[in-house]
């Protein structure tokens, strides 16, 4: 969903000299700029959480649809079964077509859940843990 963690530039404190920042100002710098840095990760994570957990829920549903229409299919099985057996009339090839086109419908509903649920999983925020190790990384400057 394009939710990305943003930092505001530094601000560093310099010397009189206006060569190198002091250790006091970069303390401060760290102290005031992490908060907002854990801050604006844990938006991304829960934003991507949501997301995941819109795609789920999606999936279970349409898994839901093919439970139903797979129980409406067999319940149409049996009364073509019953009008089969029963030979009072070609009714059973009509029972049959409903059921097939059900049982078709329950299969295409049952595909498209799976990847739905599929796309969803796993439920860890990605984007989140990368970002964190990004920064860790940056602030024990492994990376420039």
């Amino acid at each position: 969903m394009g939710y990305q963690s943003r930092m505001t530039e530094p601000t560093v404190s310099y010397t009189s000299s206006g060569s190198d920042p002091t250790l006091g100002a970069l303390v401060n710098d760290l102290t005031t700029q992490v908060p907002e840095l854990i801050r604006s990760e844990i938006r991304l994570a829960q934003a991507e959480v949501t997301e995941k957990g819109k795609r789920a829920g999606i999936g279970i549903g349409m898994f839901s649809a093919a439970g139903l229409l797979a129980f409406f299919g067999v319940a149409a099985l049996l009364t073509t079964i019953v009008l089969a057996l029963a030979l009072v009339m070609p009714a059973w090839l009509a029972a049959l077509i409903v059921t097939v086109v059900l049982m078709a419908a329950a299969g295409i509903f049952a595909l498209q859940g799976k990847n739905k649920v599929q796309e969803a999983t796993p439920a860890m925020p990605e984007r989140a843990v990368v970002g964190v190790k990004e920064d860790i990384a940056t602030v024990k400057g492994q990376r420039a």
